[in-house]
């Protein structure tokens, strides 16, 4: 094989590599390829930018605590009747590694009523107090405003083109809803701090102090374990109506804000990166207040929601990053945390023997090409 030969191998070998991390059809979605031995060549060094929670926030061994100091804050899952395994699998999970200490009270949230039996399972295994909301129709179905012609034929090109979800209507309905909603429902007007749980998810390691208690104190809004970039074909025009919002409303930018992880040039362009919102601690206050009300308004109008496929995820976290400072967005290393495909297993020193973690570090999403935590470093 002479050496022209082998330079046009190697070449439609690299075209084709290239070609499978891009290309992500809608069985493929969330497995991004993984990079393995990558953490050699990332620009950072495990925990050297991790923000470690004080001792005082750790609770002494259960059998001297009667009491833990608690902060006004529930736990909450938005979940069907048909979810009932799975959520028990995940409250089960939450209460043997932190809950069963604490005992902060759950919320389920449903756009149709929760039957007996779905109440019964989960009142079982959950600690504390137990509510069970039904959300309010013109906070989970699209509203009559929207031209559903112009939104049928976007559906319908997305799931063509094998885009996750393209053609869910009920996922754009959620989707909405975590945007701009949640945080409305009666029962969440008793609380101010929340823990974003969902169905069948997995927590790998104890979590012996207050998240919601170190955030209160410490001045966070936001906390995340997994960042990831979005698909492009779901938000075409998402950065652009932000462009206009910000030009529009330039007082809501946060001073020290966290543009730098959502752009590589200074907010020109969006990168696609967004804190992957199935795992949330954060304030309900900032989704409350002035800033991210008037923003979720704004994107709203544009119908972006249902005539493409806006998810929460990165309207959350393009919010978060833009109207709070960047020191106010922690990421909890420490917390062992699963969504399949991906789970993030703690990086920092001594955190993985501390946790009693059972996930392998060295298979932590953190390390995997798609993910985006080397631009969260990088502003640290």
């Amino acid at each position: 094989m002479n050496t022209t030969t082998r330079y046009v191998i190697l070449a439609v070998f690299l075209i084709i590599g290239l070609h499978s991390i891009l290309s992500f059809t809608h069985e493929e979605y969330g497995r991004a390829t993984s990079i393995s031995n990558i953490k050699a060549q990332l620009p950072w060094s495990a925990g050297s930018t991790l923000e470690e929670i004080p001792d005082k926030y750790y609770i002494a061994p259960e059998h001297n605590v009667t009491q833990p100091r608690r902060a006004n804050a529930t736990i909450l899952m938005l979940a069907r009747n048909s979810d009932a395994d799975s959520a028990v699998k995940s409250v089960r999970e939450l209460e043997d590694k932190f809950n069963r200490k604490y005992k902060y009270p759950w919320v389920f949230l449903n756009e149709e009523p929760f039957s007996e039996e779905f109440k019964k399972r989960i009142s079982n295994v959950a600690s504390g107090e137990v509510h069970f909301g039904l959300v309010p129709h013109d906070h989970w179905f699209q509203p009559d405003w929207i031209d559903e012609e112009k939104a049928t034929a976007a559906r319908k090109k997305m799931e063509d083109d094998h885009i996750i979800y393209g053609g869910s209507l009920s996922y754009r309905n959620m989707c909405r809803f975590n945007s701009g909603f949640f945080y409305r429902n009666p029962i969440l007007q008793n609380y101010r701090w929340y823990w974003r749980v969902e169905p069948d998810v997995h927590f790998h390691c104890e979590i012996d102090y207050d998240p919601f208690l170190y955030m209160e104190e410490n001045d966070k809004v936001y906390g995340f374990t997994i960042t990831m970039y979005e698909y492009l074909a779901t938000i075409p025009t998402l950065w652009d109506t932000v462009q206009k919002f910000i030009k529009e409303n330039p007082q809501y930018l946060a001073p020290e804000n966290a543009v730098n992880y959502l752009s590589d040039d200074g907010g020109k362009s969006f990168n696609l990166c967004h804190f992957w919102s199935n795992f949330e601690i954060a304030d309900m206050n900032f989704w409350r207040g002035e800033a991210y009300s008037k923003f979720f308004d704004y994107l709203d109008a544009t119908g972006g929601f249902y005539y493409e496929r806006w998810g929460d995820a990165p309207v959350h976290s393009i919010a978060v990053s833009l109207f709070a400072r960047k020191n106010q967005i922690h990421f909890f290393d420490d917390i062992g945390y699963e969504h399949n495909p991906y789970t993030h297993c703690p990086r920092g020193a001594g955190k993985w023997e501390k946790g009693k973690c059972s996930c392998n570090p060295d298979r932590s999403f953190d390390y995997d090409g798609y993910s985006c935590m080397k631009q969260w470093d990088r502003i640290q």
